[in-house]
């Protein structure tokens, strides 16, 4: 056998055991991504019990592909996992700011620190359909906490104005949170002014019900 064949044979085996790597990464963490958009729908539902338990199947499958791709870093960061860990990030601080209003740290969520932060730039735009759901609701007094949580996002991203390379598109993330404030900003301060106008015309009614009376 010549040098050529055995260098092919470790290499094809070589290739052949980082490409079955791939592929399961990969098939892991577009279910993820399913798992992690299923779990935020059931916040906005309501349904806690099924967004806990779809967020504990996320975190299990983000586990598998760590463990199929610890010798694989080069694949690791091919940019798919990336999404996947963004996703579960959203989803673990979309459920936590809406029940508990708390943030999680990047360590509380168990992802890297970028993908935290995109995650945390895409968490913007749920808390805004969060806070029109409340306005819906009549409770726009509520959205303000909200409204806050959303203007901090956007600050915290500022300040990460590092090369692309290093944040991968973590700009748009933060040019996205801008425009989830001001968009939402402004739909909240119509609805605060439009519920102070329907409690001035409601005390002046009973006002002048009890004239009458």
């Amino acid at each position: 056998m010549s040098i050529f064949e055995n260098l092919s044979e470790s290499m094809l085996a070589g290739f052949d055991s980082k490409d079955r790597a791939r592929e399961d990464a990969l098939r892991l963490s577009r279910e993820v991504i399913r798992l992690c958009s299923s779990s935020i729908r059931s916040v906005h539902r309501s349904d806690l019990q099924a967004a806990e338990r779809l967020m504990k199947e996320a975190a299990l499958g983000l586990e598998k592909i760590r463990v199929v791709l610890k010798d694989h870093p080069d694949v690791r960061y091919a940019g798919f996992v990336d999404g996947a860990e963004q996703e579960y990030a959203e989803a673990r601080n979309v459920y936590s700011i809406t029940t508990r209003h708390e943030v999680l740290t990047p360590e509380e969520v168990g992802v890297e620190p970028v993908n935290y932060l995109a995650g945390l730039g895409d968490t913007s735009g749920e808390l805004r359909r969060h806070i029109l759901d409340l306005i819906r609701s009549g409770r726009p007094l509520e959205g303000e906490y909200f409204l806050g949580v959303i203007e901090e996002i956007y600050y915290l991203l500022m300040l990460f104005d590092y090369p692309d390379a290093l944040t991968r598109g973590l700009r748009r993330k933060s040019d996205l949170a801008r425009s989830m404030l001001e968009r939402t900003r402004g739909d909240l301060t119509n609805a605060l002014a439009l519920a102070k106008v329907e409690a001035s015309l409601l005390r002046f009614s009973d006002t002048a019900n009890d004239k009458k009376s």
